[in-house]
Parts: C-alpha cells; sequence; structure tokens
C-alpha cells in the first residue's frame, strides 16, 4: 500500500471556549477518519495566539494559514465572527488556498461569502470533508 500523504489543515476557530464546540467535533471527526493523516495548524484557545494588536494577530494568522494544504471553514460560525473569519478567508485567498466550508447539522441556509470563497460545501459528515480535502488540497 502506497504512503497516505499529511495534509496540512487551518480549521478556521475563535479563542472562546463557549465559540469552538463546532470547532472541537471537527477536529474530532478529522483525528478519528480511517487512513486521514493531517497537521493541525490552527491555535485554539488552549494554545491562543499571543498578540497585542489587530495587526499582529493578522500577521499570525498569515503565519498559520500560508503552509497548509487545505482551509476548513464551519459555515455557521461566520455570521457570529465575521470580521475575523473575513480576514482568515482573505488570507487563505492571497494564497490560493482551498476553502472547504462545512455546512453544520441542520443549517438551512450558509453564508454567502463562505459559499463564494469555497471550492466547495460539504455536509457535516467525514467521509464529505475528507474526500473534500484530498479532492482541493494542493
Amino acid at each position: 500500500m502506497p504512503t497516505l500523504k499529511t495534509y496540512d489543515l487551518f480549521l478556521s476557530h475563535m479563542w472562546r471556549k463557549n465559540d469552538n464546540s463546532e470547532y472541537y467535533r471537527l477536529e474530532k471527526l478529522l483525528k478519528e477518519a480511517n487512513n486521514f493523516y493531517w497537521r493541525n495548524y490552527s491555535v485554539p484557545e488552549h494554545d491562543p495566539l499571543r498578540t497585542k494588536t489587530d495587526k499582529e494577530l493578522e500577521e499570525a494568522l498569515d503565519r498559520q494559514i500560508k503552509p497548509v494544504n487545505c482551509f476548513i471553514i464551519v459555515a455557521g460560525m461566520y455570521v457570529s465572527h465575521r470580521k475575523w473569519i473575513q480576514k482568515e478567508l482573505d488570507i487563505a485567498k492571497s494564497y490560493g488556498k482551498p476553502i472547504v466550508g462545512v455546512i453544520p447539522w441542520g443549517q438551512e441556509h450558509t453564508p454567502i461569502e463562505v459559499q463564494n470563497a469555497a471550492k466547495g460545501m460539504v455536509g457535516w459528515n467525514t467521509d464529505s470533508i475528507v474526500t473534500a480535502v484530498r479532492k482541493w488540497s494542493l
């Protein structure tokens, strides 16, 4: 059997615990996926970026997103955290990173900004997410 690729991924997230439940569910899905290897370039609240200004945060996000093969965003987070998630999307687009939008369970509408930025939108399903990452990653 050939060696499987290890994907470098950035999972969009927030740094406050009450905002990250979808992030941790997505991370768990990816960790439990069969024959799927990946490295997490995200920095969740248990290891937050130490920045003082918005410019420093944007520069830190740039350093995290620049090396990844794919950027994944849970579409439901965009509305609540538009400013920073839009910055993350803009950084990913500036480097030509493929963006995969994940539609949370039960969500009927997804933000048009996420739909327009994403290479594809997939359901909240391990196989769909992994297939999208494999298909569109650099």
